[in-house]
């Protein structure tokens, strides 16, 4: 198992509803695939970002920690992908 952050940027324009069960979706993804979650929350309560993406000026940054097999960081970007309300998603992997 290793170490990872994903910092991910979603829609601005979302409920509070809408964006806690958002949350619990990106967190359940993980634990889907074989992953557990150390820390999450959100990072930024929107942010301006540098530049458009998909015409929004505007995100809410989401910072989720966990650990997870190797494998699982191409299905959770596949999975974070085919969701219309997350904008982007970078993996980082910690050292251990």
């Amino acid at each position: 198992m290793n170490k990872y952050e994903a910092m991910i940027i979603v829609k601005p324009d979302l409920s509070d509803e809408d964006k806690k069960t958002l949350f619990k979706q990106i967190d359940d993804a993980v634990t889907k695939n074989g992953g557990a979650i150390t820390q999450s929350g959100v990072w930024a309560e929107r942010r301006k970002m540098c530049f458009p993406i998909k015409k929004f000026i505007e995100g809410v940054y989401y910072l989720a920690a966990f650990n997870a097999p190797s494998g699982a960081i191409k299905e959770l970007r596949n999975t974070y992908k085919l969701n219309e309300n997350i904008l982007r998603v970078l993996f980082t992997r910690m050292d251990n």
